[in-house]
């Protein structure tokens, strides 16, 4: 079917019985089919032909009306000879033989197998938008100090909306009085409840729990989790994938082969001596065999069914090609900092160096860090407010990327960073021997310092997150076994976190643009390699790989955008669910297309010789593309390879 028939396509729920009311194309073939049964039954029990004709030629012209317009617009628009064009040929080859019974036949079945296709493609690509029925259509706003209820499309950023018990959220906000739990399943995928209080980001869809919340609006209804994710989805669904592009390819210049082929057949033979109505109907019959429909909807069927699985487990896999190369993942590199660990490294020890005033030293720490936005310096900055010290204003700040951060505070050059900043500051200057005491104790260590001289010691813990282990023994179970840490902490904190989660390739102390370098490196030694970080400090590094995943992107439009795949959850579990689910689209699509080529294989030389009926061969032609279809929806299932107990795929 074209797009032009996707106003027609019921998207909402109902039965297949319905559907054939509502569904123009099922619907003209469910009539086609009436009238060919009634025509078959007046042909066998009143032997007339003058009733029969006019059922069967109604059949033809009902039934066939879509997919022949269909077909003449393609050849008209774009000079292109598709299947739709095969069967009409066959249709009228059949016709002009006098086989208005076996004509109508075939009209009937390829008409019934295609709208049966198309409904069916048509949910899977729109079950994705039953998300947006989760959203409410209504919320209660509060306006001078009372609530209003107003259309949920009214919303607009700013409005602060109260969500009772047990309601749902009309649009994404953040929560300014109250506390409560939220499932937030259909956002993010992850079942367990979620505990939320004033200043947590919420999203639309999402359900309250056993408290009232007054949330503020950050987005409008239209632009809200729910209608991006199926935005993305969507988008993605009309991606394609390198074995989609090929079939594409394929098919362009198989359909006009097949059409000259069967021109050939029925004309060579007679001019040679041959029968001509014998070798004119067994070239009809290979218009009808050697069509490529269930290879057309091998690959299609499958990505789309999968996507949008994925998307309804808030795993966002932005197309075709994104999806085919996760299922064929060899590797994949792990950000440490908020990918492998917690992301929120807490000071554990403060140590001042050759009498130095801590008190200086926290003011020290305190003015520089309060610029900067790194995980380690919000922890410093943290821990400096909690000793009652507010940090002071500094000029000339300036990042050093993979390093720290410089500043003038009163005039004097002050600094927070790695050793590696000290070296580079003063190169002649050993490391203090605090340094190699606490990374032994598996801490991130980092120094303050004045002008060239270290004044203190800073030491952090960043504990790994508790679903971690479990997700990575996940994807050696799925069969990923080359995991890798990338990390630019240093040696001994980094294989002290790797230790405990069970890598074994840890690559440490590494500048932005050597992640780069690595990802390289672990390309040339496995294969395909994905990068899983946050999307916006590993970009580089993200974008260098084979596939970029963004994880915990459920507020962030920059992480959604930066990746390839984007895991709403912040959840390392759901890694090996979009594996699984890439893999087995990848492997239900390889056995679509062998089975269609072998079934092409088949065919097309029994029709030539004569072993195909026109009648058997629509048959045998249409039930194999809705096998390939039914198969390709197995995507859509929900992958079970990724739990515990799960054995290697």
């Amino acid at each position: 079917m074209s797009d032009d028939d996707d106003d027609k396509t019921p998207t909402g729920p109902m039965g297949w019985r319905e559907a054939v009311y509502r569904f123009p194309p099922l619907r003209n073939a469910a009539i086609a089919a009436l009238l060919t049964i009634a025509g078959v039954v007046i042909e066998w029990r009143v032997d007339s032909q003058a009733i029969a004709l006019p059922l069967f030629i109604a059949a033809i012209v009902i039934g066939g009306y879509f997919f022949a317009r269909e077909g003449v617009e393609e050849f008209i628009e774009e000079r292109e000879i598709g299947i739709e064009a095969l069967m009409l040929a066959a249709a009228a080859g059949a016709m002009a033989f006098g086989l208005f019974e076996e004509a109508a036949a075939l009209v009937v079945l390829y008409a019934s197998a295609e709208a049966v296709e198309e409904l069916t493609f048509a949910r899977t690509r729109s079950a994705i938008r039953d998300l947006l029925e989760l959203a409410p259509r209504q919320a209660r706003v509060l306006r001078d100090g009372r609530e209003e209820t107003i259309p949920a499309e009214d919303l607009r950023p700013g409005d602060v909306f109260v969500v009772r018990p047990g309601e749902s959220l009309p649009t994404d906000g953040v929560i300014r009085s109250g506390r409560t739990t939220l499932n937030e399943a259909p956002v993010t995928g992850e079942a367990v409840p979620v505990d939320k209080g004033p200043g947590a980001d919420v999203f639309a869809g999402t359900v309250n729990g056993p408290s009232a919340i007054e949330v503020e609006a950050t987005r409008a209804f239209a632009d809200n989790s729910l209608s991006r994710i199926v935005h993305l989805v969507e988008e993605a669904q009309a991606q394609k994938s390198r074995a989609q592009r090929f079939v594409d390819r394929f098919s362009d210049r198989y359909s006009p082969a097949v059409l000259g082929a069967a021109l050939l057949v029925a004309v060579v033979p007679p001019l040679l001596g041959g029968d001509w109505s014998e070798w004119a109907l067994r070239g009809v019959t290979l218009l009808v065999a050697g069509a490529p429909c269930a290879l057309v909807m091998s690959v299609p069927v499958a990505v789309a069914a999968a996507i949008s699985r994925a998307g309804r487990s808030g795993i966002l896999i932005k197309g075709g090609a994104q999806l085919e190369t996760l299922g064929r993942l060899q590797a994949v590199c792990f950000d440490k900092t908020g990918t492998l660990t917690r992301g929120h490294p807490q000071v554990t020890d403060f140590v001042t160096l050759d009498g130095a005033s801590r008190e200086e030293a926290l003011r020290v720490a305190a003015a520089v860090e309060a610029r900067s936005e790194h995980p380690l310096a919000r922890a410093i900055l943290a821990y400096v407010r909690g000793e009652g010290i507010d940090p002071p204003a500094v000029e000339d700040f300036e990042a050093v990327v993979g390093h720290g951060a410089t500043a003038r505070l009163n005039g004097d050059e002050v600094w927070v960073g790695s050793p590696r900043l000290l070296a580079r500051l003063a190169p002649q200057a050993a490391p203090p021997a605090e340094v190699e005491r606490l990374e032994q104790e598996g801490k991130t260590v980092v120094l303050v310092g004045a002008a060239s001289e270290a004044v203190a010691v800073v030491a952090m813990r960043d504990e790994p997150r508790p679903e971690a282990r479990e997700a990575l023994g996940a994807l050696r179970r799925l069969g990923l076994t080359n995991l890798v840490m990338l990390t630019g902490d240093n040696r001994r904190t980094a294989e002290a976190i790797a230790r405990g989660l069970g890598i074994d390739d840890v690559r440490a102390e590494l500048l932005p643009e050597q992640k780069v370098d690595e990802i390289e490196r672990v390309r040339a030694a496995y294969g395909t390699v994905a990068m899983v970080g946050d999307g916006i400090n590993d970009a580089p590094a993200l974008a260098r790989a084979d596939l970029g995943i963004a994880l915990g992107t459920g507020a962030t439009d920059a992480a959604i955008e930066a990746a390839d795949i984007a895991l709403m959850a912040d959840d390392l579990k759901k890694l090996p669910e979009a594996l699984a689910i890439g893999r087995r689209s990848q492997r239900i699509s390889r056995q679509n297309l062998v089975f269609s080529i072998a079934l092409l294989t088949l065919l097309i030389p029994s029709a030539v010789v004569g072993l195909l009926t026109v009648v058997v061969a629509v048959l045998v032609h249409e039930v194999s593309e809705l096998l390939a279809v039914a198969n390709g929806l197995r995507a859509a299932r929900s992958p079970d390879a990724v739990t515990p107990a799960a054995s290697p795929a």
